[in-house]
């Protein structure tokens, strides 16, 4: 009879960067807010990008070191199959035909109908940054997300949740949940409206991913630059309202 090994860092790896998200958050609050906690969350929703970087610099390090138990290197994920390069490319082709309307439709259909205006949404969203801070957030912040976001739920933690038992529908549902879930967090602001859009703007998108990634994982290397200058898109804004 075969058994089962649990292995605890796949589920910590799933919640680990909201928690660390809020974490960021409320420190980055307390130091730049004085102490001011009628306005910790609002007022350090700004920084949001550096609660990203921070969490991301951990989860790097934590995916290497996890990797490195195993055996394996974690920067082979990002390693190009030639054998499947021209089969790849066409495939990439296509789904970023898909891709555009998935992930960008459910965030300004989700803002028009919480807000009555996807505007108010963005503005919640990006806000005045210093400059140093602002230029900082385009040179890091795109690139980590990149190579630790989408790895770190659809490369680590679905196929080792599959591992330990759980279905392939449930591993799938849970990683494309709490991919999308930990938006909530980055930044978390308490207002049931905005909580909800970040919920559900990147939802669709997360499932997409995490069937195309279980499907077919060598599709890594160009995900992540897809990726990359999707994150690039959004870390420039803050470079206009400064």
């Amino acid at each position: 009879m075969n058994t089962i090994k649990f292995d605890l860092h796949p589920w910590m790896m799933l919640v680990i960067r909201s928690v660390l998200f809020l974490v960021f958050q409320a420190t980055i609050g307390l130091f730049f807010l004085n102490n001011h906690l009628s306005n910790l969350w609002d007022g350090s929703a700004a920084w949001w990008p550096f609660t990203i970087i921070l969490t991301n610099i951990i989860c790097l390090v934590l995916l290497i070191h996890f990797y490195h138990q195993e055996g394996r290197r974690y920067w082979d994920v990002f390693r190009v199959d030639r054998q499947h390069l021209k089969k790849d490319l066409l495939f990439m082709l296509g789904f970023l035909v898909l891709l555009g309307p998935v992930g960008f439709l459910p965030n300004i259909l989700s803002a028009q109908w919480l807000f009555g205006d996807p505007q108010v949404a963005l503005d919640l969203l990006v806000r005045p940054l210093p400059v140093w801070a602002a230029i900082l957030s385009v040179l890091m912040f795109p690139l980590l997300q990149g190579i630790v976001e989408i790895p770190t739920y659809m490369l680590y933690v679905l196929p080792r949740l599959e591992k330990q038992g759980i279905k392939p529908w449930l591993a799938i549902t849970l990683t494309g949940f709490f991919l999308s879930a930990q938006h909530v967090f980055a930044p978390f602001i308490p207002d049931l409206s905005f909580i909800t859009y970040r919920l559900i703007m990147f939802l669709p998108f997360a499932f997409l991913i995490a069937v195309v990634m279980r499907w077919r994982p060598r599709l890594m290397p160009y995900i992540a630059i897809v990726h990359v200058l999707m994150n690039v898109s959004i870390a420039v804004m803050f470079l206009f309202v400064m």
